[in-house]
């Protein structure tokens, strides 16, 4: 069965040119130029990945962004304006899971669309982990269900922030670089210090799992080295 993608974006060429590739790799596109159109599709049906521009009359991408994770964990991609570093950043935060800055190479999506799926399949249906479950003082991780708990408090994850606080437990107790955490998610993506994609994943982890910042019991931050769950 094809996996379903939903692009939305007001531009009609570029929602056209998306879908267009999209198509000839054999998803099946859900396709919209109208953000409350597009509003009411995410309402009633499960997609697989989704694709928002971020810039839209009436409703924005992030509006659609966080209707999604209210309900849904697939992987969303933020389409951006050139240079606007706080769309980003805001997305990152709402739960996107990878941004793409116009103007784009339309193969480029492609890849970050299979990369985006590849991730979500692996870190959603691995049954071959050592364990299906991941338990550290009241945070309890289950690979299979993908469900997280802490203080048996449910947490709601994407699947990105899902994955990052899965890396962390199963190297419990060693430092995990953002490099390292970046291309165990996202592969042979290319990646720079300037990145700030995992900083913004790992605050908004911290947000929802109430750990401190200047004292956190949960994820710690080792200067100039990367972030570890000390044993």
């Amino acid at each position: 069965m094809s996996e379903k993608i939903l692009i939305v974006d007001d531009e009609k060429e570029i929602a056209d040119l998306v879908a267009l590739y999209l198509e000839n790799e054999n998803f099946e596109v859900y396709k919209f130029y109208d953000p409350l159109e597009a509003l009411a599709c995410i309402e009633r049906e499960a997609m697989d990945l989704a694709i928002l521009d971020v810039m839209m009359p009436e409703i924005d991408g992030f509006t659609l962004c966080r209707k999604i994770r209210e309900k849904y964990n697939y992987p969303v991609i933020m389409l951006t304006a050139k240079g606007e570093e706080t769309d980003k950043i805001t997305g990152l935060t709402l739960g996107a899971d990878d941004y793409i800055t116009k103007p784009f190479l339309p193969l480029e999506l492609v890849a970050r669309v299979k990369a985006q799926l590849r991730r979500y399949k692996r870190y959603n249906n691995d049954s071959t982990a050592d364990s299906d479950v991941l338990v550290h003082s009241g945070l309890v991780l289950n690979i299979r269900t993908h469900e997280c708990t802490l203080n048996e408090r449910p947490l709601t994850l994407t699947p990105t922030e899902f994955a990052i606080l899965r890396i962390l437990c199963q190297n419990k107790g060693g430092v995990v670089s953002a490099e390292q955490l970046f291309h165990e998610i996202w592969g042979d993506e290319y990646y720079s210090k300037g990145n700030n994609t995992i900083t913004v994943h790992i605050r908004h982890l911290r947000e929802k799992m109430g750990d401190s910042f200047e004292k956190p019991k949960y994820i710690k931050t080792v200067w100039g080295c990367g972030y570890k769950i000390e044993v």
